[in-house]
């Protein structure tokens, strides 16, 4: 990892539109070609670079990628708007909402480019903010004059008008961005796999002799082995054990073979690789075409960087395993397991804990109880739920979670939730454990 980011540190210290060279960049850092083509990968993920074919990986200025962010079009989508002037604005893509609760001298200072002011039907705030090439929102249902649709038409910046009051639209947008930022945050093999071109394959027609030599070179123990590109197995060195070196490696090779594409989280990949214990899987794109492969090395060095990295949202998961501690030891009451107290992210419409985030509080506690129990994680495969009484808003929850059946593979457990020493909610689970790291 340490090389990588050399790599990246000394990619930004070169001027804006100079070529960069892979074979140059290895040399002069003293650093192989495969670490430095990787290391060129992320920069170009991290908007540092631009790659044009057959021409050069160049340096660019650091710009936010346009596909993390809204349109405005997307916009009224989410919010069931209606589009009232400026259509030919709605390709825009949104960088920052503005509340227009405020006096017009003091909103000036928050207005910039491709961003959006929520407003009722204050219509000089709407021509202010259209003048400074600023979208404009309006809640309430209100509608505009034609003078304002106008001028929207002229600058080309979208006028929305929506039925919904301004707190429920900036809801209804900032969840949508939140989504948005945890989407982007997700690591997929895309931004970590080793092209083929950078690492070792085998083809049908090879000997065993082959795979020796490979394993002299970069010592690795497994192998992609393919024909014309697409990939037709893999072969290991278990597989050549007490084989003749004269052997074909498509006489000795697994046909039968877990394959992940570049859009596969990291996550997914290591609960395959940890499942199926084995330490490379070969990425593969449409019709079984070889594109690279990924090894547990590199996954283990993602799951680093991503615990390194500041979290900028909270997935509802994450805001359980912050919120579910371990009931007091020293309580009299009722032997319980944990306890949840339920906040506002976690209720639906009607007040009441929604029946997706009751799932993932059963969830989570099961997988924390048998790690607690096995030391192993789990995957829950089935869940048997009775939902008894509704769980407000502020309610804590005490959760109560019994094994009553366990082996090496297969755990079933009961587990029950009750909001004020009443039973509240009971489920059967049927988990599957990883006992291999």
């Amino acid at each position: 990892m340490s090389k990588l980011n050399d790599v990246i540190n000394y990619i930004e210290t070169l001027p804006i539109g100079e070529r960069i060279s892979v074979r140059g960049v290895a040399r002069k850092l003293s650093i192989s070609e495969g670490t430095v083509y990787r290391a060129i990968k992320q920069a170009e993920s991290q908007g540092l670079v631009t790659t044009i074919e057959r021409v050069a990986t160049i340096r660019i200025e650091k710009k936010k990628k346009i596909s993390e962010m809204l349109t405005f079009d997307e916009i009224v989508r989410i919010i069931d708007g209606e589009v009232l002037g400026g259509e030919a604005g709605l390709h825009q893509h949104l960088n920052k909402f503005i509340i227009g609760a405020m006096t017009e001298e003091s909103m000036k200072r928050y207005f910039d480019k491709n961003s959006m002011i929520i407003v009722g039907n204050r219509e000089s705030v709407q021509e202010l903010a259209l003048n400074n090439q600023v979208a404009v929102l309006i809640t309430g249902g209100f509608k505009t004059s034609q003078k304002i649709i106008q001028l929207a038409n002229d600058l080309s910046l979208p006028l929305i008008s929506c039925e919904h009051d301004t707190y429920t639209v900036a809801s209804l947008i900032n969840r949508s961005i939140i989504n948005q930022e945890i989407k982007k945050e997700i690591l997929t093999v895309n931004e970590i796999f080793t092209p083929i071109e950078e690492t070792y394959a085998l083809k049908p027609s090879d000997t065993i002799q082959r795979f020796y030599e490979l394993a002299d070179q970069s010592g690795l123990s497994r192998f992609p082995v393919h024909h014309h590109q697409r990939l037709v197995g893999v072969v290991t060195a278990k597989d050549i054990i007490g084989k003749e070196q004269s052997t074909s490696i498509e006489r000795v090779m697994t046909k039968k073979v877990v394959t992940v594409n570049k859009h596969t989280s990291v996550a997914s990949v290591s609960y395959k690789m940890v499942w199926e214990d084995i330490e490379m899987i070969p990425v593969i794109e449409d019709n079984y075409h070889l594109a690279g492969v990924v090894s547990r090395q590199d996954v283990m060095k993602a799951m680093q960087m991503i615990q390194q990295q500041p979290q900028i949202n909270n997935t509802f998961e994450d805001e359980i395993m912050m919120t579910l501690t371990d009931y007091p030891l020293n309580n009299l009451h009722r032997h319980y397991d944990y306890q949840v107290e339920i906040q506002p992210r976690m209720i639906n419409n009607s007040g009441t804990v929604s029946y997706g985030i009751l799932c993932e509080i059963i969830t989570y506690a099961s997988r924390k109880k048998l790690i607690e129990k096995t030391k192993h994680n789990s995957i829950i495969e089935k869940m048997d739920l009775n939902y008894f009484s509704h769980i407000q808003l502020g309610s804590n929850v005490q959760i109560k979670v019994e094994i009553f059946n366990i082996n090496r593979r297969q755990a079933l457990m009961q587990v029950d939730l009750f909001n004020q020493n009443s039973l509240a909610a009971k489920a059967i689970i049927s988990a599957q454990i990883i006992d291999k790291g």
